[in-house]
């Protein structure tokens, strides 16, 4: 197979490039280390860029009224304008990206579970919220990969934002190259765009066969939509079952019954989560290669993003939405 496109990512500086954090420390982190041979990222700390320096006091989310406010308890700083200033003309100035990996739970960063306070006193949080740039990036660019570090400890999670990650990666690189080079990255994530949605890969097959009749730059455009669209959601079970299976037809007329039952085996042990996927997988591109089915081999869905990122080691931690 040819080799991955390289993603471009946007990352909170604390997280393995410098030394930003509030008290001074970088965060080293094994997934960050681990795609810097894979991935261009461009590293940024929202709170530095707004002048708070390191080390600096701490500062929290705060709701007065219906509003959330950036404050600083030991100053009583408010640097909400400065933060959503900065926010706006940072991310404004954002293109050519495929994906963020932002800070967990921070004020600034967060995308998720980040602490909503009543005041700067001591006290427990209220509720939570997103941080006021990591609230941005998530309205502005939801239809790209986005997650927190320490989400990405969960292996499923990992695995659908390394997929939907590269696979942004790949169609950014094909889309100044024009509809020939579209429809051949449409022919190679077949399979595992059918995974994602079916519905949405029958929706793209017509926006393609509709060439002659929508035109080359208005096609590329639907096509687009329906690019990200099909990633707002995950490739369930079932669905990953039934790609496994349509592939699998392709080769059962050639294979004994054993080896039919096996793999119907494997399937039903997937579907009851006592196998992972990849066993099935395994199966699937050894048949290919020993009939030679050149079509399969040079579909993503048994191979989204580099392999060498598969890790199944999981921390079991982080709720899979």
């Amino acid at each position: 197979m040819e080799a991955f496109a390289r993603p471009r990512v946007v990352v909170s500086k604390c997280l393995e490039f410098d030394a930003c954090r509030y008290n001074g420390d970088v965060i080293y982190n094994d997934v960050i280390k681990k795609l810097m041979n894979y991935v261009d990222f461009v590293p940024v700390c929202p709170e530095v860029e707004i002048g708070l320096g390191t080390p600096r006091e701490t500062i929290r989310i705060v709701k007065r009224g219906e509003e959330h406010l950036l404050l600083q308890p030991s100053t009583q700083r408010d640097v909400t304008h400065e933060m959503r200033l900065f926010s706006e003309g940072y991310l404004s100035g954002v293109i050519d990206t495929d994906g963020f990996i932002l800070k967990t739970r921070s004020p600034s960063c967060g995308l998720k579970e980040v602490k909503v306070y009543a005041s700067t006193e001591k006290g427990p949080a209220i509720g939570h919220s997103s941080g006021l740039f990591g609230g941005k990036v998530a309205e502005r660019f939801s239809h790209l990969a986005i997650e927190e570090e320490g989400r990405l400890n969960n292996f499923t999670i990992r695995d659908r934002f390394y997929t939907k990650l590269f696979t942004l990666a790949s169609f950014r690189k094909v889309l100044p190259i024009g509809l020939q080079a579209i429809k051949d990255f449409h022919s190679k994530n077949q399979f595992l765009f059918m995974a994602y949605s079916n519905p949405t890969l029958k929706v793209m097959n017509r926006i393609l066969k509709n060439e002659d009749v929508n035109g080359e730059e208005k096609t590329i455009q639907l096509y687009a939509k329906m690019v990200h669209k099909l990633f707002n959601r995950a490739a369930r079970n079932d669905s990953k079952r039934k790609v496994a299976y349509e592939i699998f037809k392709r080769f059962e007329p050639h294979l004994s019954q054993g080896e039919a039952a096996f793999f119907d085996e494997l399937l039903q042990k997937y579907a009851n989560k006592k196998e992972p996927f990849s066993s099935i997988a395994t199966i699937l591109k050894s048949h290919a290669i020993r009939f030679k089915d050149s079509e399969v081999l040079r579909q993503t869905f048994f191979a989204p993003y580099p392999e060498i990122l598969l890790e199944i080691s999981d921390s079991g931690k982080g709720r899979d939405y």
